[in-house]
């Protein structure tokens, strides 16, 4: 794994489940509360605009989940999704008192995520889709990034951006815990016998899933950058 394996969720597919299983295990000493909070607050941040593995950290909590009685799948997934509101509208709430200096202040700090040409795809995703960007960019992990500080920028009505976050926060965040859960449950009892075996089926199955919705939602970005004209306000 690279020192920056962490981000590496953002870019591809090379190892996405052997980091699952490497924080899982982190995850199994940690008390169900601090679990909860962990999730909220990782997703809060990446929402927010900072690159971290929120989407590592809710598929590895809701296999753990699946597997020990003791983290509630609900309060987990509603501890995602509250993070994901809460985050996305920190960071539209950011950007849209930073302006486009909050920008180049990220370029610099993150380069790798925040460059002038993801800035500009992201852009071009917004100016096309609008408030629907916020709704699909919870599928794809550099717009997740984006979304909330760059709605801001773009000074999209908070209304809009407030649903499409709602609508995305629920959707994603509610929807993973509940599917990679429930693939935990169905391979344990499958391979019961084979735990280690059990888990890495159940990573490669509910990763298969979000990269299904993910390449989907990328695709829409891709033809945005072919399709959209110069980028504007979102205002109206």
């Amino acid at each position: 794994m690279p020192p920056d394996g962490a981000h590496t969720h953002a870019h591809g597919i090379g190892g996405p489940e052997e980091e699952a299983l490497h924080v899982q295990e982190w995850l199994e000493t940690v008390p169900a509360v601090a679990v909860y909070a962990l999730v909220g607050i990782v997703i809060g941040l990446e929402s927010l605009g900072i690159p971290l593995p929120g989407e590592i950290i809710l598929v590895s909590s809701a296999l753990l989940a699946s597997q020990h009685g003791d983290i509630d799948p609900v309060i987990l997934g509603a501890c995602a999704t509250a993070g994901a509101i809460i985050g996305d509208s920190i960071g539209y709430a950011i950007g849209r008192k930073g302006g486009r200096p909050l920008l180049a202040w990220l370029g610099g700090k993150f380069p790798r995520h925040f460059s002038e040409a993801h800035i500009a795809t992201a852009e071009r995703s917004f100016q096309k889709w609008g408030m629907w960007a916020v709704f699909f960019g919870r599928f794809v992990a550099l717009l997740r990034i984006f979304a909330g500080p760059l709605a801001g920028v773009l000074h999209m009505p908070y209304w809009k951006f407030l649903t499409a976050n709602v609508l995305g926060g629920i959707l994603w965040a509610g929807g993973t815990t509940a599917v990679i859960y429930y693939v935990g449950i169905v391979a344990e009892s499958w391979l019961k016998r084979f735990s280690w075996l059990g888990l890495v089926l159940a990573v490669l199955i509910g990763l298969t899933s979000m990269l299904v919705l993910k390449r989907k939602a990328k695709k829409t970005a891709a033809a945005t950058t072919a399709t959209a004209p110069a980028p504007a306000s979102v205002g109206d």
